[in-house]
C-alpha cells in the first residue's frame, strides 16, 4: 500500500540529504493521524510505504512488543528515522565493512553502539550502516518513520555471534514489497 504523506515533496530536484531525511522523518513521526492509521498486528511487523522527499524511499513502521530486525544493512542507501510511539533500541556498528567479496568479519572491540529512541527521537545513518533495531518492550507497540535514498536496491542480512560478524543473506525490493 502507497500512502502520499502531507509532508512529503515531490518537486525536489536534487537527492535529499541524510538532514532533508531525518527533517522528513521527524515531520511525518509527528502527524497523529497517520501514526494512528497505521493496523498494528499482536504477532509481526506492519507497515506502509509512503511518499518520501526528492524520490526517497520512506515506511511507516508497526513493531509489536519483543519484535526486532536482526542485523542488517541499507547497502547504498542512506536513511534517517524517527520513533513515533512507544520506544526502540538500536544497536550499531562504529566501523566501516568492507561493501562486498566477504562473508565473516571479526570484530575489533569498541565498535559497538547502543541508542534507546523514544517517541520524537531518531537519528539519519550513512552508506553501509550495519544495525539492528528492536522493541524490548513487553507490553507495548512501537511505531517509527524510515527514509532511504536511493531507494533501496538491496538489503543484507548478518547473524552475530560475540565478535563474529557473518553475511547471511541478501534481499531485493521484491523479498519485501
Amino acid at each position: 500500500m502507497s500512502v502520499s504523506s502531507p509532508t512529503s515533496s515531490s518537486t525536489a530536484t536534487t537527492a535529499p540529504t541524510q538532514a532533508e531525511l531525518l527533517d522528513f522523518v521527524r515531520r511525518t513521526a509527528s502527524d497523529a493521524e497517520l501514526i494512528a492509521s497505521l493496523p498494528l498486528d499482536p504477532e509481526g511487523r506492519t507497515w506502509v510505504r509512503l511518499d518520501g522527499p526528492g524520490g526517497s524511499e520512506a515506511w511507516l513502521i508497526g513493531w509489536p512488543p519483543g519484535t526486532g530486525t536482526g542485523w542488517h544493512d541499507h547497502a547504498e542507501s542512506v536513511g534517517a528515522f524517527v520513533t513515533a510511539a512507544g520506544e526502540l533500541k538500536e544497536n550499531a556498528l562504529a566501523a566501516r565493512l568492507p561493501t562486498d567479496g566477504w562473508k565473516t568479519l571479526e570484530l575489533t572491540d569498541g565498535v559497538d553502539r547502543e541508542r534507546r529512541l523514544s517517541a520524537g527521537k531518531g537519528r539519519s545513518f550513512g552508506r553501509h550502516h550495519v544495525h539492528e533495531v528492536l522493541n524490548e518492550s513487553s507490553d507495548r507497540h512501537a511505531v517509527s518513520v524510515h527514509a532511504y535514498y536511493p531507494p533501496l536496491s538491496r538489503i543484507r542480512r548478518y547473524s552475530r555471534s560475540g565478535q563474529t560478524l557473518r553475511l547471511e543473506q541478501v534481499e531485493r525490493p521484491e523479498d519485501w514489497q
